[in-house]
């Protein structure tokens, strides 16, 4: 029997679409099978969990689950003359790095309406003297996820994606882009008698080899050398949209957080986080020149006096 979507993303049948699009982002970025490469059981579930957020964000299916006229995978719901029962299927892994899964179904609509006692006129074999045609079913909808580096996904930089019949889409990112985020792609699924289904595109963030998303902002620990911490200096330091010039004042110590505005992600409203620079001071190993050059002086000072010792 095919699951309830409800229960399988979690949530309650009286759950906003909002619930309903947080409990599928947590339970994506939890079952994606990049995170899951060894555990076909969460591939699996991966692909449960979108057909069960396709279903219950559509809101004519939704509501046609709710008054028991379909199932969990879109099929009615009771099997009228053979012929109106579900299938469905998965595609396995694409070699591009774009994944899909297929869940067709049928666009039911009003099935069950006019069926006892009948509307339309004509033509045999129905129930109470002429069924009302069903109307023809779309395509399945098919699930892709896309892997976007961090700093394409902090400057939405525009995606170009290979969808399953070989045709590309030039994606456009959303504002305020989180990872596992889902987009939708109008009639770009599976073909049917009824129309195309969709494409749903869920977003992957990569991790990077030096920054690190805080929030809206990011970060970045940035090494300088010991002669230009202690005389200052102008150094060239990277940022997602380019490399920029950053002034270090004389006596900077590690630890130091510097800040370059406008630097960060795309939020929600259009504007952007802050890049936060965190400075690390990296000393040369077993530098006799340097060593020569301190030799026979001290830093007095209690750095250590606040923490007790």
């Amino acid at each position: 029997m095919p699951a309830d979507p409800y229960q399988t993303l979690g949530v309650a049948r009286g759950s906003s679409e909002k619930d309903i699009k947080s409990a599928y982002r947590k339970l994506a970025k939890e079952l994606h099978p990049d995170r899951n490469k060894d555990n076909p059981k969460a591939t699996e579930r991966f692909s449960d969990v979108t057909r069960a957020y396709d279903l219950l964000t559509d809101k004519d299916k939704r509501a046609q689950f709710d008054r028991g006229e379909i199932d969990g995978e879109g099929n009615p719901a009771m099997n009228f003359g053979g012929g109106m029962g579900g299938g469905g299927g998965q595609r396995g892994f694409r070699s591009d790095g774009f994944e899909g899964f297929s869940n067709q179904g049928a666009d039911l609509g009003d099935i069950f309406e006019g069926l006892f006692g009948g509307r339309g006129g004509g033509g045999g074999g129905g129930f109470g003297g002429g069924a009302r045609q069903r109307a023809a079913p779309r395509g399945g909808n098919v699930a892709y996820r896309l892997q976007v580096s961090l700093p394409d996904a902090a400057t939405l930089e525009t995606q170009r994606i290979t969808l399953s019949d070989g045709s590309t889409v030039d994606l456009k990112l959303p504002a305020g882009l989180e990872d596992g985020a889902q987009m939708r792609l109008g009639g770009k699924g599976e073909k049917g008698p009824g129309g195309a289904g969709d494409a749903l595109v869920t977003i992957a963030i990569q991790t990077h080899a030096f920054y690190k998303r805080d929030g809206d902002n990011i970060r970045l620990d940035l090494p300088i050398s010991l002669d230009e911490a202690v005389n200052g200096a102008k150094i060239k330091a990277p940022t997602v949209d380019g490399a920029v010039m950053l002034t270090v004042t004389p006596g900077t110590s590690s630890g130091k957080v510097l800040r370059l505005k406008g630097r960060g992600f795309t939020r929600k409203d259009g504007t952007r986080g802050d890049q936060l620079v965190t400075i690390q001071i990296v000393l040369p190993e077993a530098d006799a020149d340097l060593a020569e050059r301190l030799s026979g002086w001290t830093d007095s000072r209690p750095l250590r006096a606040r923490l007790g010792v």
